[in-house]
């Protein structure tokens, strides 16, 4: 069905729909839909309205909000507006620093060898991030510059998530991954005509996936995390959201740990202390007393 077809056949939200859902998902996720998303969200939820049997986007709005079915219905309405933009590899000079800074200052102040380093991609998505990270860092444990890591995922959409742990990606998609990790760290299927690779699970026993709303008041996760990576998900907030979810993050992060931002983002104003600026979009906790910290 085209899209012209499938907008005749499920018509429109009302204004009484679209600023219900638009409030609902602001109050629950923090992300502002405004009427310029109007076009998106109706195209995203047709999918839903399709699996209930609907006839229309509108009766899936009386559905929601006049027949008691938005309790059951909210993990898949999350999932259909929420965007889930992700790359292998996606703002490269994070990763360097990761490589080349982060981790050398890091294992530094444990003397050389950590017990285990712990990264946390906070907006995960479909897992890119975190098996970005867990590339880079696997390849220092086979230069004996790193013992152990591990490495959290999380995101709100429980669809992304499904597709994280899988690690089934195609493989235009893998295309920014050097060729000698592609060798080391991807397979390919047995059959040629099969366009997909997926991520070996040898990596994959290094990352694990939760679901998290970072609207929620606290994180049920570790308070020890070295690297913090939570990109190009702050856009999508007003300024007293990103305010307190930069502070739980920063609760979350050792003394000297670091948290990267996307590029489009900044703390500044932010008011959240003790982190302090490095570099652009990348923030270091507070150090331990008699530590050094990144240039």
């Amino acid at each position: 069905m085209s899209n012209q077809q499938d907008t005749e056949a499920y018509g429109h939200l009302s204004d009484k729909y679209f600023s219900a859902i638009a409030k609902f998902i602001e109050s629950r996720v923090g992300i502002k839909l405004p009427q310029t998303k109007r076009t998106m969200v109706e195209g995203r939820l047709r999918k839903r309205v399709r699996a209930l049997g609907l006839p229309g986007l509108n009766a899936y709005g009386a559905h929601l909000f006049d027949k008691g079915g938005l309790e059951a219905e909210t993990i898949h309405l999350i999932d259909c507006v929420t965007t889930n933009k992700t790359d292998f590899f996606r703002e490269p000079s994070h990763f360097e620093f990761l490589r080349d800074v982060a981790i050398p200052q890091l294992t530094a102040r444990h003397g050389g060898r950590p017990p285990q380093l712990k990264v946390w991609s906070a907006a995960s998505s479909t897992g890119a991030e975190a098996y970005t990270a867990a590339m880079v860092l696997q390849d220092l444990v086979a230069a004996g510059k790193v013992a152990r890591f591990s490495i959290l995922g999380t995101d709100i959409s429980t669809e992304v998530l499904r597709e994280a742990r899988t690690a089934i990606y195609p493989r235009a998609f893998v295309a920014p991954v050097p060729a000698a990790m592609q060798q080391r760290y991807l397979m390919r299927s047995r059959d040629p005509r099969d366009e997909v690779v997926r991520v070996t699970p040898e990596l994959r026993r290094t990352v694990h996936f939760e679901r998290l709303n970072l609207m929620d008041e606290s994180y049920p996760f570790d308070r020890d995390v070295d690297v913090i990576f939570c990109r190009n998900v702050l856009i999508y907030f007003d300024k007293p959201t990103q305010q307190a979810v930069l502070s739980r993050l920063a609760s979350h992060l050792r003394p000297g740990g670091y948290l990267m931002l996307g590029h489009s983002e900044s703390m500044a104003g932010s008011g959240v202390e003790p982190l302090r600026q490095v570099v652009p979009t990348v923030y270091q906790a507070a150090p331990a007393a008699g530590s050094r910290t990144a240039a």
